[in-house]
């Protein structure tokens, strides 16, 4: 078969596609070009990859799909929240829309039906983890690097992470959601966040491969380096000390104490939380705990909870003004400092929406679809 595009519109000098979705024999790829954003997913995209993936698992032709980026720094630094703010402040509706549709392409990746190879060669971050953390393969470049620091805008580990976080030896996925610390492959590949350690140098001969419908996994398998022990893997003692603590509470003031003892490593935990929104820290520490007993599509479920309300709170605008629009580094978080009443303003963050849940259909509905 001849390789062929295939696009939801077309592309102009002022307005370049942002995902290029091609077909080449067995092979069909999705390649993020949005360099100057390095990346970031925008509601356009999502709707670009769910409106074609439904064809693709229809297509016989189509042995497997491949997620390529074409910056050589960033996979996908994120999601546009600043996007995602302007709008929730002209129209919440609007910026709600977005949300279901980001939720709904996680579950769609989720519930994908046929094999699905990332190839991670720089920044993969927030949305750029949803689009990742359900493909079947998970390659590592040399340059990978892997974070889910939602914290420091405001907001939480979503599109479904927080389920992935929760699945890890405990608590390494509390403190990764909490601090939004940026891991190697080494340390990636311990927690099963990719498959496998491959050199950027291949990607190119694996992609003509799997033109020709070369079986993935013995190829990949071959081609797989060996990773020594990360940092993250280093500090696994430090991480169980301290976040094993049942409550955000309790955590810090584990942190505290080994502070005042003369730990280096708890100055510079509470340094990094410190610069953390403290109702994000509480609904992080609450939603992965959450996760632990919620599938996937019940993650997403409570995420879009968790995000509406985000949304028309205070932190998740002064972050993003702050880190990403000012850039001042200095947000002024509401409350500035955790305390006792945060816990209770954090119930009504999980409190079922009166306006609406977010629908997604059952796994048995999806594979009935033929998606």
């Amino acid at each position: 078969m001849n390789e062929q595009n295939i696009d939801l519109r077309t592309a102009t000098a002022e307005q370049p596609l942002k995902i290029v979705a091609a077909q080449s024999q067995a092979l069909q790829t999705f390649t993020l070009d949005r360099p100057n954003a390095l990346n970031a997913l925008d509601d356009e995209m999502c709707r670009t990859l769910a409106s074609i993936l439904p064809r693709v698992a229809r297509n016989p032709d189509v042995y497997i799909v491949a997620l390529l980026s074409n910056h050589p720094r960033a996979f996908c630094a994120g999601g546009d929240v600043r996007a995602l703010s302007a709008a929730a402040k002209r129209d919440i509706e609007t910026a709600k829309t977005y949300l279901r549709t980001e939720y709904s392409l996680n579950w769609l990746l989720e519930c994908f039906s046929k094999p699905t190879v990332s190839f991670v060669n720089g920044l993969c971050m927030g949305s750029g983890v949803g689009l990742t953390a359900y493909n079947t393969h998970r390659i590592a470049g040399e340059g990978f690097k892997w974070a889910m620091p939602e914290t420091k805008i405001g907001l939480f580990p979503d599109v479904g992470v927080s389920r992935v976080l929760a699945k890890m030896p405990w608590p390494i996925g509390i403190y990764l959601g909490l601090t939004g610390r940026t891991i190697g492959s080494a340390d990636a590949q311990w927690l099963g966040l990719v498959t496998h350690c491959i050199s950027s140098t291949h990607f190119s001969g694996i992609l003509d491969k799997l033109k020709d419908a070369e079986p993935v996994d013995p190829m990949l398998d071959g081609l797989h380096e060996v990773q020594q022990p990360g940092d993250l893997q280093k500090d696994k003692g430090h991480i169980i000390e301290h976040f094993s603590e049942p409550t955000l509470e309790g955590i810090l003031r584990s942190l505290t104490n080994a502070e005042a003892k003369g730990s280096e490593w708890a100055r510079k935990t509470l340094a990094d939380l410190g610069k953390c929104s403290p109702i994000s820290l509480e609904i992080t520490v609450r939603h992965i705990q959450s996760a632990l007993s919620l599938d996937i599509r019940q993650t997403l479920i409570e995420d879009y909870r968790l995000a509406v309300r985000c949304l028309k709170g205070h932190d998740f605008h002064e972050g993003v003004r702050a880190l990403l629009i000012e850039k001042d580094g200095d947000p002024s978080w509401k409350p500035k400092r955790y305390d006792a009443s945060i816990a209770s303003a954090v119930d009504e963050y999980f409190a079922p929406l009166p306006d609406g849940e977010l629908e997604l259909p059952t796994r048995s509905e999806m594979q009935a679809a033929r998606v």
